[in-house]
């Protein structure tokens, strides 16, 4: 829909306004930015699982450390930490961890919210929508003391699993993680 306000309104300022061409300019520099977005958009496909899908990343056995964070797009703390964990998903990605973003933003903003922020932030992480609302149930599946409020970051291996209800800065996840190695 944007983009076809700013399609129209370059033509018709390119064809009645040919004096003014910062204006012409301006319009298709502003254009631009709109398709790469929207085509940055829908190059995304994101995961959506319900509880008992997603759950297969809770408990897997290999030799990986798992750091599993649960955000929203509306949640100021969880976007604030979350260059945190691309950080540490880059500078561990070659030492077998893996980060894991849960996305709890509710089904009907995907497209219109956090599809654009994984695209604005150009986010590296493994990003999974959890689409379950029988949150009731699965809030304690996942950790007994959950009490459902995020951030909240999960990190394990096969041998051993924190869980932590509290947001982090980039020393105290590394902190953390290399408690696992």
């Amino acid at each position: 829909m944007k983009l076809n306000v700013l399609i129209i309104g370059i033509i018709l300022m390119t064809s009645g306004c040919q004096k003014n061409k910062k204006t012409v300019e301006v319009l298709q520099e502003m254009t631009t930015e709109v398709v790469k977005k929207e085509m940055n958009v829908s190059n995304i496909e994101l995961e959506i699982y319900d509880y008992e899908g997603f759950s297969t990343y809770l408990d897997k056995t290999d030799d990986k450390v798992y750091v599993i964070n649960f955000w929203a797009t509306w949640c100021a703390p969880c976007v604030k930490e979350l260059p945190y964990f691309e950080k540490l998903n880059e500078n561990y990605k070659n030492q077998n961890v893996e980060v894991i973003l849960v996305s709890l933003d509710f089904p009907h903003v995907y497209d219109k919210n956090l599809k654009p922020f994984i695209a604005k932030k150009a986010l590296k992480s493994k990003v999974i929508a959890l689409n379950d609302t029988n949150e009731n149930e699965w809030i304690s599946k996942i950790d007994k003391s959950w009490s459902g409020a995020i951030p909240a970051t999960i990190i394990y291996n096969k041998n051993q699993r924190k869980f932590f209800e509290r947001s982090f800065t980039y020393e105290e996840l590394e902190k953390e993680v290399k408690q696992f190695k």
